[in-house]
């Protein structure tokens, strides 16, 4: 039980810190969220040109649906806790997507959470864990779960913000 005592410690101030950082964070600009979409419109929304005549499509940008708490996952060694990793992560689909994604948030995180364990216990979170061919298969993963409920109007799962805070 003593054992046990300080990584409940560790997880209640963790958990809180991380809820009065999201409670106190400023709210996101209109202009931002407009500019990041317009970034990689164009060539993810050609194939709206073969469904429809009017093009109206490429004029609207995608949306960005941040998944609306964060993951939380142990990193465990030698059959002991050795670190905590939180994780962010947003959904950029195509326009209109969001009451969808919302409906379908619970399985989401469940299926989103369960590729996030299997990276842990992979080794995934090891190391320099934020380097680009250690998160890219963990994307693509995310993605191919997430198209699974979502499909092809989801066109990418973004990860917002990655943290690793060792026991």
């Amino acid at each position: 039980m003593s054992k046990l005592l300080p990584i409940l410690l560790l997880v209640i101030g963790l958990g809180g810190g991380i809820g009065a950082g999201i409670m106190l964070a400023p709210p996101p600009e209109e202009g931002d969220h407009a500019e990041a979409g317009e970034d990689g419109a164009p060539h993810k929304e050609e194939g709206h040109e073969e469904e429809t005549d009017e093009e109206i499509d490429e004029t609207i940008p995608n949306d960005f649906i941040k998944i609306s708490s964060q993951f939380v996952i142990p990193v465990v060694e030698r059959d002991q806790l050795s670190s905590l990793v939180v994780v962010s992560l947003s959904l950029e689909t195509k326009p209109g997507m969001a009451s969808k994604v919302h409906s379908f948030e619970p399985k989401l995180r469940d299926v989103m959470l369960r590729v996030l364990f299997d990276h842990a216990n992979m080794g995934g979170f090891r190391g320099a864990f934020t380097r680009s061919e250690v998160l890219d298969p963990l994307r693509t993963s995310l993605r191919e779960e997430a198209r699974r409920y979502l499909g092809s109007d989801l066109i990418d799962v973004l990860i917002l913000e990655i943290t690793r805070q060792d026991v």
